[in-house]
């Protein structure tokens, strides 16, 4: 199972220490996702990781960046709604319900499905799927190794999601965690 760590919106100072701690644990790729910071802001994080941590970052909200920095991927989400014309990179995306994952998996390396449990990191941002849904969902096959849970989502839950059939799991609040950055400077956070 893969898992992704998305960086928090807004620019912080431990941004660059902790895409690189969390990438030398073993986390598999990060999304770069600022929309609160400017591209500016970007570039000097993009700047301070080495070439082989830059080619585990999939940018979200600045898709020049991709050539720029020798980046993963792009994300198409609200911000960046189509990949430019001649690209070949990694390909991801978001879904927020079922429907938009069927629609979408197969054109992208894989597919976010959102919120899975209530949110960590936006007050007030409710599961949007039963356990009952989702279940019926990884018995259609509409949950597979292509789809990746995203909301609330901690590494305590990565049991259940994998049960669920999904590919990996994606973590923001639960990265950002206080709890998890003492287990990451602990060096136990897996």
């Amino acid at each position: 199972m893969r898992i992704i760590a998305i960086t928090s919106p807004k620019l912080m100072d431990e941004d660059v220490y902790l895409i690189k701690a969390l990438l030398a644990k073993g986390i598999d790729t990060i999304h770069l996702r600022k929309p609160e910071s400017d591209i500016h802001a970007c570039r000097k994080v993009l700047e301070a990781l080495t070439p082989e941590q830059r080619a585990k970052i999939i940018v979200h909200d600045y898709p020049e960046l991709y050539e720029e920095f020798s980046l993963k991927g792009i994300h198409v989400n609200k911000n960046v709604p189509s990949l430019p014309h001649d690209y070949k990179g990694y390909r991801t995306r978001s879904c927020h319900s079922l429907e938009e994952v069927q629609r979408y998996k197969e054109e992208y390396d894989y597919v976010f499905l959102s919120p899975i449990f209530d949110s960590i990191s936006k007050v007030g941002y409710r599961s949007g799927f039963t356990k009952e849904e989702l279940l019926e969902a990884s018995a259609m096959g509409i949950i597979d190794g292509k789809v990746i849970a995203l909301g609330g989502v901690t590494f305590d839950k990565i049991p259940y999601l994998k049960k669920l059939n999904f590919g990996g799991a994606a973590m923001i609040g639960g990265i950002y965690h206080p709890n998890a950055l003492i287990k990451l400077n602990n060096g136990d956070l897996f």
